[in-house]
């Protein structure tokens, strides 16, 4: 059995599992609160501490682990082991050695990975791209992160930045995005662009389930409970989800014409809403491309969960341990 330590480095959250990456299987798992407030020099202790404790947990030896796998949320220096910008944790985390610190720290080569990227691997691996070469992912939550596996390999790009497809200009007029330009899918079809077109029906006066399921309090509207009203039947509450599924299916078409991938993955909390992204976004990318077997390219939602990064994590460290080994 071949044992790795995948970590999900989340604004909230430090999560961290010994995984066997011949079958995928978590084997053991805990987590601990990030307090990221703290600082990045406390955070990488304390992530220390959490994978020498997972590893005395599950009964095991350090030696008994081939290496460490984190995924984080933000641009990285993939050959320094580097972190350049991590903008939901405080202080950005620019030029951060986690990777050299990791290793000093518990003894264990370590590895990182975009926390998207992260989660596209082990879907790839494991989950609902198994078992064909060319998979793109988007990721839907508060914002959309993304990745792509081109011919049997994790496309990184330069640096590992390589497959931000929630970044795609799907309209170069369209609104400013958080990441400085303007039109970005992120900013149609996120979480908080779902919940932000049930919050303008309602502040409108339209008749929706949506103002009644929230009772009138704006705060209370997320994609969730949009979905809630569009499973009855609620007229605008199903347009909200037809518009951000045909946003998608832009996208889509777009990744189709550049990539031809055999399998489109929608993971992430908004990816839940099922049928009602999923059936525009089909018929959009559908309708939209011409100039390869569009009707060969299935829309699948992911099936690991939120196992998939840290699934994804370690099956890259080990990746990176054979290809250092060769």
């Amino acid at each position: 059995m071949k044992r790795y330590i995948g970590c999900d480095l989340g604004g909230t959250n430090l999560r961290a599992a010994i995984i066997d990456v011949e079958t995928g299987s978590v084997l053991h798992q805990s987590s601990v609160p990030t307090l990221a407030r703290e600082g990045h020099e406390a955070v990488m202790r304390r992530m220390a501490d959490l994978f020498l404790q997972v590893i005395q947990s599950a009964g095991l030896q350090k030696e008994d682990i081939g290496g460490i796998g984190i995924g984080a949320p933000g641009v990285l220096d993939l050959e320094r082991g580097e972190t350049l910008f991590l903008p939901n944790l405080p202080g950005t985390w620019p030029h951060v050695p986690l990777a050299a610190t990791i290793l000093q720290l518990t003894g264990l080569p370590t590895v990182l990975l975009n926390d998207v990227r992260s989660i596209t691997f082990g879907e790839w691996c494991f989950g609902a791209g198994r078992g064909v070469d060319t998979v793109a992912v988007f990721a839907i939550g508060t914002g959309i992160g993304g990745g792509l596996v081109v011919n049997g390999q994790l496309h990184l790009g330069i640096g590992g930045t390589g497959g931000e497809l929630g970044h795609m200009v799907i309209n170069y007029n369209g609104p400013r995005c958080g990441c400085g330009n303007f039109g970005c899918l992120e900013t149609y079809a996120s979480g908080p662009a779902i919940a932000a077109m049930g919050m303008k029906a309602v502040a409108q006066g339209l008749t929706t389930k949506i103002g009644e399921l929230c009772e009138y309090d704006l705060n209370r509207i997320t994609p969730e409970l949009i979905a809630k009203a569009a499973a009855s039947g609620d007229e605008i509450a199903c347009d909200i989800y037809e518009k951000a599924g045909f946003y998608l299916g832009v996208a889509a078409s777009s990744i189709c014409a550049a990539v031809g991938p055999r399998r489109i993955i929608l993971a992430g909390g908004v990816a839940h809403a099922g049928k009602l992204l999923f059936d525009p976004m089909e018929r959009t990318m559908r309708a939209r491309v011409h100039v390869m077997p569009v009707e060969q390219v299935e829309i699948v939602p992911a099936l690991l969960g939120g196992n998939a990064g840290v699934i994804g994590a370690a099956c890259w460290a080990e990746q990176s341990a054979l290809n250092n080994a060769g």
